[in-house]
């Protein structure tokens, strides 16, 4: 396996799950993650190896944004599903049917509440609470001081609680 194929192994996943959960759809997370991988061959022997993570992820954040943009000007043409369904279904070792509809239920709630953050904010908290990164490692990837990817974790939480506080309430909206 040359270099570039083990960055690859090692990084894909993370790229996809960025650009799925910041989109919302696995179709367009997939394209997203194609035109990464794409920049990433046109690049690579140029990146150091350090700042491998942190570029990938900021390539397929602007790629989301541009993913988005495309979006925006189809949708024109297009109707869109009024209800944003998700076609993603929640993992698990075969639940009950009414479990797997909660599950996707919270899903689906949980997506469009990370949809209605503005940025950074969806960004911040996707890196942190879904693909697990340290705060250090999210500041290195937006370009932000570490103090400031604090208090953005800290103020989409409190809207992604009160979005979801909302829906659910059980959830407190402090």
């Amino acid at each position: 396996m040359t270099g570039f194929e083990a960055a690859v192994a090692k990084h894909q996943r993370r790229i996809f799950s960025f650009a799925r959960y910041f989109l919302g759809n696995s179709a367009e997370a997939e394209d997203v993650m194609q035109e990464v991988l794409l920049r990433f061959w046109q690049n690579w022997q140029d990146l150091d190896s350090e700042r491998l993570e942190p570029w990938l992820l900021r390539v397929t954040r602007n790629a989301c944004y541009d993913q988005l943009r495309k979006r925006r000007s189809s949708s024109r043409y297009m109707v869109a599903d009024p209800e944003g369904r998700v076609s993603d279904r929640a993992a698990s070792e075969r639940p009950d049917p009414e479990a797997m509809a909660e599950a996707g239920d919270f899903r689906r709630h949980l997506l469009a509440a990370l949809r209605k953050l503005d940025e950074p904010l969806r960004s911040v908290l996707i890196l942190r609470e879904i693909q697990g990164l340290k705060y250090q490692e999210i500041a290195d990837i937006l370009e932000l001081p570490l103090n400031t990817v604090r208090v953005y974790l800290h103020r989409g939480r409190q809207r992604l609680r009160k979005q979801l506080g909302r829906v659910y309430d059980h959830v407190p909206a402090s």
